[in-house]
């Protein structure tokens, strides 16, 4: 199934490497880090590089995603939205793997 990144978000990461002049050569990074209220975290930044071994490699509306195999299993399904809204702004997961949750979103255990 893996993950998938909206046109919103797709097109916030766009913005985002162009306000920044990211090197064209860079990929969207989505991952799992142990941590947060609710034990797992997840994490979003820019990467250069990919391993075949331990990377998957996806194409969302012209952006490049790679995710770690590990993080994989707690992410498959997941979507990646961009919300803006008067009360926040910023990414949000929908992961059909978390039990759990916690009020900011950030973190769930699965």
């Amino acid at each position: 199934m893996a993950i998938v990144l909206t046109e919103t978000a797709a097109n916030e990461v766009k913005r985002i490497i162009a306000d920044q002049k990211i090197d064209s050569e860079t990929m969207l990074r989505i991952g799992v880090t142990g941590g947060g209220c609710s034990g797992f975290s997840y994490a979003l930044g820019f990467d250069k590089s990919f391993d075949e071994k331990n990377d998957l490699k996806f194409e969302y509306h012209g952006v490049p995603v790679v995710v770690d195999r590990k993080s994989d299993l707690y992410l498959d399904g997941t979507t990646v939205d961009f919300y803006e809204g008067l009360e926040a702004r910023g990414f949000k997961f929908d992961n059909p793997n978390a039990v759990k949750s916690c009020g900011c979103g950030s973190s769930f255990q699965a």
